[in-house]
């Protein structure tokens, strides 16, 4: 049985993907720096950091697959591109797999086009945690041909605030934003989930970004 841990695991996008890695039959473990009062069936809890080293260590060493749904606000701001960067040595060393779930900030408007993040309506207050999540890309892109990792950047209009329903019906890009007919770029919490266990059971996307949409 495959072991799926996920660092940031009680949050929007790694409970969505904790239910269905959980559903998909692996055994997950969802990391989370406090407790969390509202557990899923079949998912194993605990807590811990990303940016302790022990903690790190502890869950590399009992994983087939680490995936990191953290963000780089409030407390966490500043923090999490060096914390990534070392769990990326660590995780080569172990020969564990890693996945890092960023924003739509980093991927480009168009084909040779400019990022998201710089376009207008982007809003302000979090241009820092979206450059930050691209610098993580950058460097996993930099890391040795030994690390396997993937990177997702979720659709533009993906939250609790648009968490959607499940479809099972979606499509999976590379670095340009996926948007719908009307412009829209949306990708419900479940529905990537989804995307996310199908990539853990079968890795399509070893040391690439790609992005999930409708």
């Amino acid at each position: 049985m495959t072991k799926v841990t996920i660092i940031g695991g009680s949050g929007y996008a790694g409970s969505h993907i904790a239910e269905a890695a959980a559903v998909r039959g692996f055994f997950v473990t969802s990391v989370s720096r406090g407790e969390v009062a509202q557990q899923l069936g079949g998912v194993t809890y605990t807590t811990g950091s990303v940016l302790d080293p022990a903690d790190r260590a502890r869950l590399l060493a009992d994983s087939d697959v680490v995936i990191v749904a953290v963000s780089p606000r409030g407390d966490m701001a500043g923090k999490v591109r060096q914390a990534i960067a070392e769990l990326a040595v660590e995780a080569q060393a172990a020969g564990v797999r890693l996945g890092v779930i960023g924003g739509a900030g980093s991927l480009l408007q168009e084909e040779g086009g400019d990022l998201v993040m710089n376009g207008a309506g982007f809003p302000d207050e979090i241009k820092a945690e979206a450059a930050e999540m691209g610098g993580v890309l950058d460097d996993l892109r930099a890391t040795p041909e030994a690390l396997d990792w993937f990177y997702v950047s979720p659709a533009g209009g993906f939250g609790p605030w648009a968490a959607g329903e499940f479809t099972g019906d979606f499509r999976v890009g590379g670095d340009v934003l996926l948007t719908d007919a009307a412009g829209n770029s949306a990708i419900s919490g479940a529905d990537f989930g989804v995307a996310i266990a199908d990539e853990i059971e079968t890795p399509t996307h070893s040391r690439q970004r790609f992005t999930v949409a409708y």
